[in-house]
């Protein structure tokens, strides 16, 4: 029975990406607990701490498919407690040895242990995603260095860019996001094995050593002090998912509104079969785009949930802790989603470079008002060129004038504009400022770090 929608098959795709589901699986969730497990036995072993043989055997049973998951899920109901149904299936599988399993342990090492594990798989699919978000937007750049468009403040026209510009400030913010996520991997990708209040009394003498060992075997870092009650490692990654989702929505709801028929500047990949409504037979609806721009809203809300679960008592609880299980795999699963569609989104974007050439044309040359302003005042002065063209303006609009046209019937501007002047002045591809110089500083900037490749 199907109750979410990352698990219902008719919404799953929408909320998360095969590849995140598959490492957010209750199987997968238990084999890490078992490969901590494994990695434990054998450093214990290692260390003559426990025999040989039990290592072996514990390692040779420490697999998923030996474990009955619904047997261990009725146990968990009846005992109420979250683990100790798994290791009493592995203690039985490995015969007499099975006494020596997760000796020393806690709870609570397992299960973070296990969550950092399988945060660090999912951490290999952002960045790969984040690769080739970085690539698709600095393609767009630069086959639309010099595709004008208009730019909007406020919602309304402003002053001419260029579409190649637009997706240069994108990438050099995705940028940073993967910046940050590298310098998150040595503060987040740490294990954690501290016994019961964190302070390794039942692992003995050797606690560090074996703390060392069974980490380093997983490929994590091992922490200075236990950080059980200290929940910023996964805080920070969760809210770093938060910024990057917020990008992302950003992106969508961006192309989402240059898809309104109004604008009619871009359309996502249309493919044969798609429908649009079941009513209306003609819409192509940007249901790629607004999806992306919704799914990040739960994104920052589970974030939310993972700064409050920061709040522990004392050396470790469960009322905080546990509502990490339920945030921090939200968090990953929809990361997936969001990063995996924007990706296709933006593969399959088709630019309508005509289209935005008609909508600079909208405001009938008015939206270069500063350009003529600012070369007027070297003229006549910058506060005399500002009321001319305010006057010239406000006719024009009025009386539905084109820029051109009300400049040409304004008294003083006629006398000191000439008739190439005017031309010149209102043509949007001659007022982009240093677009072309930003785009390509940017685009060589990031290929000079070479974060994009694969």
């Amino acid at each position: 029975m199907s109750v979410s929608v990352f698990d219902m098959l008719a919404l799953q795709h929408l909320w998360s990406s095969e590849k995140l589901r598959q490492i957010y699986s209750e199987e997968q969730r238990i084999q890490k607990w078992l490969d901590f497990e494994a990695a434990l036995a054998n450093a214990q072993a290692a260390l003559g701490i426990i025999p040989k043989a039990a290592a072996q055997a514990i390692t040779e049973n420490a697999k998923v498919e030996k474990i009955d998951i619904p047997l261990m899920a009725s146990e968990i109901r009846r005992i109420k407690h979250s683990l100790v149904p798994l290791l009493k299936q592995l203690q039985a599988h490995a015969g007499k040895e099975g006494e020596w399993v997760h000796y020393g342990a806690t709870t609570q090492d397992v299960l973070d242990t296990g969550t950092i594990l399988q945060l660090k798989d999912a951490h290999q699919v952002f960045m790969h995603e984040l690769r080739a978000i970085g690539r698709e937007l600095a393609r767009l750049a630069k086959q639309h260095r010099d595709t004008v468009m208009v730019g909007r403040t406020h919602g309304v026209q402003a002053l001419p860019i260029t579409f190649g510009h637009k997706c240069a400030i994108w990438l050099d913010e995705v940028s940073r996001h993967y910046q940050r996520m590298e310098e998150c991997e040595k503060r987040v990708f740490v294990g954690m094995l501290i016994g019961a209040v964190g302070t390794q009394a039942s692992l003995g003498p050797q606690a560090r050593e074996v703390e060392t060992r069974t980490l380093e075997a997983l490929g994590l870092a091992v922490p200075t002090i236990s950080w059980g009650p200290s929940r910023d490692r996964v805080t920070e990654y969760a809210n770093l998912l938060a910024m990057i989702g917020a990008t992302m929505s950003k992106i969508g709801n961006e192309l989402f509104n240059m898809q309104r028929n109004e604008f009619g500047e871009v359309e996502e990949q249309f493919s044969d079969g798609k429908l649009a409504s079941s009513t209306m037979p003609h819409k192509r609806n940007p249901t790629a785009a607004e999806n992306i721009a919704g799914l990040s809203r739960a994104l920052r809300y589970n974030a939310a949930m993972m700064t409050e679960a920061m709040v522990q008592e004392h050396e470790r609880d469960g009322i905080a802790w546990k509502t990490e299980w339920k945030a921090l795999p939200e968090c990953c699963l929809i990361s997936g989603a969001l990063l995996e569609q924007t990706t296709k989104l933006l593969a399959g974007l088709r630019v309508d470079a005509d289209a935005m050439s008609h909508n600079l044309d909208k405001m009938r040359g008015y939206l270069l008002t500063e350009r003529v302003m600012i070369e007027l005042g070297e003229r006549v002065g910058k506060q005399t060129a500002h009321h001319w063209l305010y006057e010239a303006s406000m006719h024009g609009i009025a009386n539905k004038l084109d820029f051109a046209d009300a400049m040409r019937t304004h008294e003083g501007l006629a006398k000191v504009l000439e008739e190439n002047d005017i031309v010149r002045l209102t043509d949007p591809a001659g007022y982009l400022g240093q677009t072309g110089a930003s785009i390509d500083r940017t685009l060589a900037a990031q290929e000079a770090a070479g974060w994009m490749n694969d």
